[in-house]
């Protein structure tokens, strides 16, 4: 029987995904991500999404979603259904700001970020409804959100700290948060496999389910991979693509990243073997309570 730290009612009911942002080749703690999803959804008989989440063209490379999308194939990932863009589901995320506008549970803010000092905001912007304005999440002021997380335990986060976080910025383009959730609700995403650096955003995603009256996914957040002065390992940071001609070095190294204990004698073992034998033998609960490992300096900056 599989280990996992994310156990569903029946299996065949999971749904996963592995979700980047096109703004640059995979590197090693994007193969980390996509890989823990991968193998928890298939160790679960469960299907496994891929969507590109192309909704800030400024930060974005035009030659990344391909790219990404060749890696993984590469590397052996085999996804269900059909690729999504979110750049393609504009109408999707105005239904749902539109119920929420109704449920008067989302209200249109002038604030800029200078007014707002990078301090939570919480309702001392209410404005009319004109063009230059961004839609902002009426939070609850007082109490906190609390889940289980699958490999991190207990997790709480204050309201207070939270805020009326924005659903859709001044200058037109949706938040992360909004379209995040209207995605997962619609694709019908049972269990989210993240890397930790994503946790805060939890408990605004939660208010969201609750407010289109959804069921919360199960979550369950990986430790990132580090750099050795510290800093997540990133494309901001220079994290080198993971290459084409050494996968199955990558992906022997990314297992033992995660704690899993591939045999030796599957060293150079082509991609499916690799992974055929890591959903076989995968063991979530190996990374319970861990927040950050040391990636190899192979993926580190240039």
């Amino acid at each position: 029987m599989t280990d996992s730290a994310l156990s569903p009612d029946t299996p065949s009911l999971y749904t996963g995904r592995f979700a980047p942002s096109p703004t640059g080749p995979l590197h090693f703690g994007s193969l980390l991500a996509a890989l823990a999803s991968y193998l928890d959804a298939r160790a679960h008989h469960g299907r496994w999404l891929i969507r590109i989440e192309d909704l800030d063209p400024p930060r974005e490379d035009p030659t990344a979603a391909d790219s990404i999308l060749r890696t993984l194939e590469a590397y052996g990932f085999e996804h269900d259904g059909e690729i999504r863009y979110q750049s393609q589901r504009h109408d999707a995320y105005q239904q749902n700001l539109d119920r929420l506008i109704h449920q008067q549970q989302a209200f249109p803010c002038q604030c800029s970020r200078k007014q707002l000092d990078g301090k939570p905001h919480h309702g001392n912007c209410h404005c009319c409804a004109t063009a230059d304005i961004a839609w902002r999440f009426l939070a609850p002021e007082k109490g906190e959100f609390c889940f289980d997380d699958g490999l991190q335990g207990r997790w709480c986060e204050d309201f207070s700290a939270i805020g009326d976080f924005v659903l859709k910025r001044r200058d037109g383009p949706w938040s992360y948060q909004l379209a995040v959730i209207s995605d997962d609700i619609d694709q019908g995403i049972t269990h989210i496999v993240r890397g930790i650096d994503l946790i805060d955003s939890t408990a605004r995603q939660a208010l969201l389910y609750q407010a289109l009256n959804q069921p919360l996914p199960a979550w369950s957040h990986i430790p990132v991979a580090l750099e050795a002065n510290g800093q997540k390992l990133s494309k901001q940071n220079l994290a080198r693509p993971i290459a084409a001609d050494s996968i199955s070095d990558t992906l022997f190294t990314a297992l033992l990243w995660l704690r899993q204990q591939p045999p030796q004698t599957l060293r150079g073992a082509p991609a499916g073997e690799l992974l055929s034998w890591a959903i076989a033998h995968w063991r979530s609960d190996a990374l319970k309570g861990l927040q950050g490992i040391a990636a190899p300096d192979t993926f580190c900056r240039d």
